[in-house]
């Protein structure tokens, strides 16, 4: 009987690992909609969906530059039916920057990396300005008169100014928004200079000539904007890359964790995922749990580090 009871118990585990989900699935975005992280995550959640037989609804909180919509995604119940499309600024660098309401490695488990992609910088395509080196020759000449847009603190375009200012001693003011579109949109509205964006809201207007692209914040070459050198080429040492993972509330069963990792990696893997995250300009690309949490780790050290040298602050 007990061998019987035992045999049942484990085909009844058995059974709910292989209904899982068995209701929708909430994703959680910390940005506005429209821009990369929502988008990225519609392809993602929308992949799963097909998969499971089961909707993923998005669901977009934005605000302190990510902060809120992390902050709430720590705080889902830990059963395996809410995770969050993660990114650089709330998890590994607005931590650094502010008393943020929610620990990383406390209050979530990591799944998987799910995308990396540089920024480039733009500027509107009647600007005077035709290179990286003419922007900080200006700066140089102009104190303080320069403006940029960032996606708020901790973002790849805050980032990236900050290396700007700290590597070609120059000065020039952040004009932070709660995402990268809206920059873009003050950017083609004539209302800052320049900024470092997501690939993705600027790519429109860069194709259609409203917008001029002079770099990319990687270190190499990217495939999407073949022409354009890294921004390094004219200020030594600016390189920062965006990137996207997978995080579930801490508590989540490991055999959930486990279950959702293996259908990340599948759908990762898929040419129609790879080409459509191509399309927003980023790799799509996937890791074990225990290898996004040693990123995590080391991205913090990295940023950690530059905002002691640069004495970087958030805007009051």
């Amino acid at each position: 009987m007990k061998k019987l009871l035992l045999l049942l118990l484990f085909a009844g585990g058995s059974v709910f690992g292989q209904t899982y989900p068995a209701k929708p699935v909430k994703l959680i975005v910390s940005y506005p909609p429209g821009g990369s992280s929502d988008l990225m995550a519609r392809v993602f959640g929308a992949k799963l969906a097909e998969m499971w037989g089961q909707q993923v609804v998005v669901e977009n909180k934005p605000g302190a530059a990510g902060s809120i919509g992390t902050d709430y995604a720590a705080k889902q119940p830990p059963d395996g039916y809410s995770f969050m499309i993660a990114n650089l600024g709330p998890i590994a660098v607005n931590p650094l920057l502010s008393n943020v309401p929610y620990n990383v490695e406390k209050d979530f488990a990591p799944v998987s990396l799910i995308s990396t992609g540089p920024n480039v910088l733009v500027v509107r395509s009647d600007a005077e300005f035709r290179s990286l080196g003419e922007i900080i020759a200006h700066a140089r000449a102009n104190p303080g008169k320069l403006n940029y847009g960032t996606s708020g603190p901790g973002s790849v375009s805050h980032l990236s100014s900050e290396m700007l200012k700290n590597i070609a001693r120059v000065q020039a003011v952040e004009v932070p928004y709660k995402g990268g579109v809206l920059a873009v949109q003050d950017l083609l509205g004539n209302q800052i200079h320049f900024i470092f964006s997501d690939t993705l809201p600027a790519m429109q207007h860069i194709r259609a000539g409203k917008l001029r692209a002079l770099c990319i914040t990687g270190a190499e070459a990217f495939a999407l904007l073949p022409e354009l050198a890294p921004c390094q080429a004219a200020a030594p040492g600016l390189v920062a890359v965006n990137w996207w993972g997978v995080l579930m509330p801490a508590g989540t069963p490991r055999s959930i964790v486990a279950r959702f990792h293996g259908d990340t990696v599948k759908t990762l893997a898929d040419p129609d995922v790879k080409k459509k995250f191509a399309d927003l300009g980023v790799e799509a690309v996937s890791s074990t749990p225990e290898q996004f949490a040693a990123f995590i780790r080391a991205e913090m050290d990295k940023y950690g580090k530059l905002i002691k040298e640069a004495n970087i602050k958030v805007n009051p």
